[in-house]
């Protein structure tokens, strides 16, 4: 059911698509592309032609033929036209739909005597009260102030588990578009009309309001000056001409400037762009700008944090270790028993450890027994079962005064156990039965499962990676050694982050950065670029250039290959297109000036049947290789982590000795195919 709603969707694109290139042509729309407004100015040129061959002087060439150059220049356009908009579809549907999700979204505005207001969503300004019940949608971006909620946040993440968002906190903002699953919550409104997250994230994935990129316009740039030089070589054509006694038809100037012309990267270029925002959207990445994404692909050095990040942020039961005198067995049930009532994720953590090694129970067992919860003041926590036998775990000093208090001694290798565990990057967590100590329970924050061999893409690219932790030095190092980073900061406050971005862009590097917190936002906003998680704080996501949709902070890896992929789509459709210029001179240089000049048939190694055959054959191919590259454009050219200098030689042998040759083969053909059925 969804492949055939997908494939509905994917035809409304392309047809919508098809009618978007027809009204792109536009000259106030293509005056933005200067090699598409040429090859345009070209084709009305040609259309007029069709009509009255004669018109611009004496023509050597019949009105057929200016028909046929009229259509493939035509052609030419909508196909450059139809990459940009396809391009653009996707991102505009998306728009619609959230679009839609806002203009009917309602609101109970909750007015200063309590009483509450439905309201429409796009009503709502800074600094209003809501009140959002069950099964309802949150009208737009705020804070919670008020209540505790499991959210379906789908509707922009793509995900379907609901998040639990809160009162207070670092996580406690809100997202307009979500929903509100179970309880309620009342929402303080943190955006005026038109600028909220949705807001936003409507204008950016529609393709339209794309602005380019400084790389971008650096190659536009480079393409219209390219476009008048031909265009200057074309002109200076003429005089050449007279003085050989060769009459050149208007029409084969026109195609051989837009031949020589880099149209095929003109018609791309924009498709490319809008292409790579969007493949950062498809990972459920909202870029605030082009410009995030492609300094992505330059990226020199990644700051991230550990906790969450690196590992997975619980501290999760690793070990059980019995102290001299205690069985594995023994150590085993106390540290089950300690842990039975304790829900947070090291509580269950340790039950499934002891699950594995062997330990059996039931929750009738312990359905009487009173659970003592963790407080700061004692550092310890546990059970007292129905029997008077009292099992507590906590931290290796708390455990070591609560068993003197009570008359027991500590054992001789306790000391030992915990060192071991803390020069490991674990933390020691003590349990004691009574008032005997049995032993020691390894927490560990486990490094994610695949880090390590991303990090060393990461290498392979020549981006160094850095880890940021509050940790000791001992257990920073332990942890980054596993994670395989290259560097790290230990015992990091906010201030330390900033200076860490800051050296490395002293230095001249690009500097990457995740972070979902309050205190994350400088760094965020000093990074060039950074990424805030959608389950941070609104100052994070207001700094940062990026935001995480599933506040996966391992995503910047993606980002980053995402970002080179981009610029390296970009170079090898450009080397390409220039490329394949080699192959139009000799197919069209030749077939103009051999009757004057019959030395150039040398030139014409393709042996191309005749001078008429030759330019429609160069400009058929000309146009026919725009559509056949879009898969290219949109999908992007597949990066591979290696050094630049390899990346470029590699590149340069594909699509540069690509770019010459397949015209070569194109060419012929074409011309083969135009004289077997008797065009030409």
């Amino acid at each position: 059911m969804a492949a055939t709603r997908n494939k509905a969707m994917t035809n409304e694109i392309v047809l919508q698509a098809m009618a978007d290139a027809f009204k792109k042509l536009n000259p106030l729309v293509m005056a933005k592309n200067p090699v598409m407004f040429i090859v345009e100015a070209g084709t009305v040129i040609t259309l007029l032609l069709s009509f009255a061959p004669e018109l611009f002087g004496a023509s050597g060439v019949g009105r057929g033929y200016n028909i046929a150059v009229f259509f493939i220049l035509l052609f030419t356009v909508l196909f450059g036209n139809f990459a940009e908009a396809l391009a653009e579809g996707r991102g505009k549907a998306q728009a619609d739909t959230l679009r839609k999700t806002k203009s009917e979204t309602m609101a109970k505005l909750v007015e200063k005597d309590g009483s509450l207001r439905q309201v429409a969503s796009t009503q709502l300004k800074k600094g209003d009260i809501v009140r959002v019940d069950a099964g309802e949608i949150i009208p737009t971006d705020g804070e919670i102030v008020e209540g505790l909620a499991s959210i379906d946040e789908s509707a922009i993440t793509g995900e379907s588990a609901p998040v639990i968002k809160e009162a207070g906190g670092d996580f406690s903002s809100v997202t307009g578009g979500t929903r509100v699953v179970s309880d309620y919550i009342v929402v303080k409104v943190m955006t005026d009309p038109g600028e909220s997250f949705l807001d936003r994230m409507i204008s950016l994935v529609e393709g339209a309001k794309r602005q380019k990129t400084p790389n971008e316009i650096a190659l536009t740039t480079l393409l219209a000056v390219l476009t008048l030089i031909f265009l200057i070589v074309i002109i200076t054509m003429v005089p050449m001409a007279d003085y050989l006694g060769v009459r050149l038809d208007l029409a084969a100037l026109i195609a051989l400037l837009v031949c020589l012309i880099p149209t095929t990267i003109g018609g791309l270029l924009s498709a490319i762009g809008i292409a790579g925002m969007d493949r950062v959207t498809q990972f459920n990445v909202l870029a605030m700008s082009g410009k995030a994404v492609e300094a992505a692909g330059d990226i020199d050095t990644l700051i991230l944090d550990k906790t969450g990040t690196i590992t997975y942020g619980n501290r999760m039961a690793f070990e059980f270790t019995p102290v001299q005198g205690v069985s594995a067995k023994e150590m085993t049930i106390a540290a089950l028993q300690a842990s039975v009532k304790d829900e947070t994720p090291e509580g269950r953590s340790v039950v499934e450890l002891a699950g594995k090694l062997g330990a059996s129970w039931a929750a009738s067992e312990y359905e009487a027994a009173e659970a003592v919860e963790f407080t700061a003041e004692t550092r310890m926590s546990g059970l007292n079962l129905k029997n008077g036998t009292v099992v507590r775990k906590g931290a290796i000093d708390a455990i070591k005064r609560y068993v003197s208090a009570k008359g027991g001694s500590v054992p001789a290798d306790l000391e030992e156990i915990s060192n071991r565990i803390a020069k490991a990057g674990g933390t020691p967590l003590a349990v004691a039965v009574g008032n005997r100590i049995y032993g020691v329970i390894y927490l560990k924050d486990t490094v994610k499962p695949g880090l390590k061999e991303r990090f060393e893409e990461l290498r392979a690219m020549g981006i160094k990676s850095i880890m940021c932790t509050g940790d000791n030095p001992l257990t920073a190092a332990t942890i980054a050694l596993e994670a395989g980073v290259d560097d790290f900061i230990a015992e990091a406050k906010p201030e330390d982050k900033i200076a860490a971005i800051k050296k490395e862009q002293q230095e001249g590097k690009l500097v990457a950065m995740t972070g979902d917190g309050t205190n994350d936002a400088p760094a965020l906003a000093q990074a060039d670029v950074g990424l805030a998680m959608n389950s941070g704080t609104m100052a994070a996501k207001e700094a940062a250039n990026m935001i995480d949709l599933d506040s996966d902070p391992t995503k910047l890896l993606s980002v980053v290959s995402i970002g080179k992929q981009l610029l390296i789509t970009r170079g090898a459709l450009t080397t390409f297109s220039i490329a394949n210029d080699i192959a139009k001179y000799f197919a069209i240089i030749p077939a103009m000036f051999i009757a004057a000049m019959p030395q150039l048939q040398a030139l014409n190694i393709m042996r191309l049947a005749s001078p008429e055959s030759a330019i429609l054959s160069a400009l058929i191919f000309n146009a026919v290789i725009i559509p056949l590259l879009i898969p290219i454009a949109m999908k992007g050219v597949k990066y591979r982590a290696m050094s630049a200098d390899r990346l470029l030689a590699r590149n340069v042998l594909i699509y540069g000795i690509g770019g010459v040759v397949v015209p070569f083969v194109g060419i012929k053909l074409i011309d083969m195919a135009l004289n077997g059925l008797h065009i030409v």
